[in-house]
């Protein structure tokens, strides 16, 4: 019995352990002095600009810093293949794989968002078995519903286009819509750091 109880208990840490290191849609400390929320869409080629050239400065300098508590959420556009791309991040996410997943959407999303094929280009960078495993969430109704919640968590703060993201600081809640350059952005959050 008490092999059984330790043996239980490791799995348990183990699992606690593999859930902390996965990749989520919330990066940062909840408790840093600014909260971005992002709402983009994998299929916006100005999502994908802010995603290659802005997002990864922002990241290293303020969510890994502790300045800045990033949350990104799917808004959904009228482009053929955004709910689909969508759901794949979304069941990404679920395994632990969201940041591998949502890279190599943005990366080829001019291939999939031409040939519909975002199984192939998720596949491209997950294991077979985790492929799997995405393909199936990707179908689950749960995983749609979170995807839906997620534009409708937009449109509620009346996200029109995307990227869009809302800076939070202080209570105070400002919408910025569109491309921004990091050093525009820079400026900003430095600001918003000094009050």
């Amino acid at each position: 019995m008490k092999n059984i109880t330790i043996a239980l208990a490791a799995l348990i840490l183990s699992a606690a352990a593999g859930l902390a290191a996965g990749s989520t849609k919330a990066m940062g400390s909840p408790t840093a002095p600014i909260t971005i929320e992002l709402f983009s869409d994998f299929q916006c080629p100005h999502c994908k600009e802010f995603h290659d050239e802005t997002l990864p400065s922002v990241i290293h300098d303020y969510v890994n810093t502790g300045k800045v508590y990033l949350v990104r959420y799917y808004f959904l556009l009228k482009f053929p293949y955004s709910r689909l791309s969508a759901t794949y991040a979304c069941a990404a996410e679920k395994i632990g794989k969201y940041d591998q997943v949502s890279d190599a959407l943005f990366r080829t999303q001019q291939i999939w968002g031409q040939s519909g094929k975002v199984d192939e280009a998720v596949s491209n960078v997950l294991s077979p078995a985790d492929a799997q495993k995405v393909r199936t969430l990707a179908k689950d109704p749960s995983i749609i519903m979170d995807v839906e919640k997620d534009t409708a968590t937009g449109m509620a703060q009346s996200v029109t286009e995307t990227p869009t993201m809302i800076i939070v600081h202080n209570g105070k809640r400002t919408p910025i819509s569109g491309v921004i350059s990091y050093s525009l952005l820079k400026m900003y959050l430095d600001k918003l750091l000094t009050q």
